[in-house]
């Protein structure tokens, strides 16, 4: 009868580990992704430059990149909490006195909606860049003999 418990506290402990590492691999994929939006916009702009031979104007507040970087710093916060709530309910198993607690998940679904609706701006934002003037084809001279 004394094997019953062990068997349950060590279920609820890889449950524990589980639950750490989904936040885990929620972090990383958080973190790359923003790497990838903030590099991808310095690729646009560049490709933007050299097509259009002029450098855009420049929004400080519509830069992919301040994105890029909310996201990564997002996901570095989301380690920090998930190795504080893994050590915390760790411990509330030990004692046996394990209580859910919903904030943190409250607290990343409003954050992740707030950079949601700070996102939506960059994609409908479009760089008014001059049009060059099409350069004129010269017409080639046929020999018909």
């Amino acid at each position: 009868m004394d094997k019953i418990p062990k068997i349950d506290r060590q279920r609820e402990h890889q449950a524990n580990e589980r639950t750490f590492l989904a936040w885990l691999r929620t972090s990383i994929a958080l973190i790359s992704f923003g790497f990838v939006i903030a590099r991808f916009g310095i690729f646009l702009r560049q490709l933007n430059i050299t097509i259009t031979q002029q450098e855009p104007p420049v929004s400080p507040l519509s830069h992919s990149e301040n994105l890029g970087v909310a996201l990564v710093i997002f996901g570095i916060s989301i380690i920090a909490l998930a190795a504080w709530r893994y050590n915390q309910v760790f411990w509330q198993i030990e004692r046996s006195d394990y209580r859910p607690n919903r904030s943190m998940v409250w607290i990343m679904t409003g954050v992740v909606i707030i950079l949601g609706f700070l996102s939506i701006p960059l994609l409908l934002w479009r760089d008014k860049a001059p049009s060059r003037s099409p350069v004129p084809i010269q017409p080639q001279s046929r020999n018909l003999y």
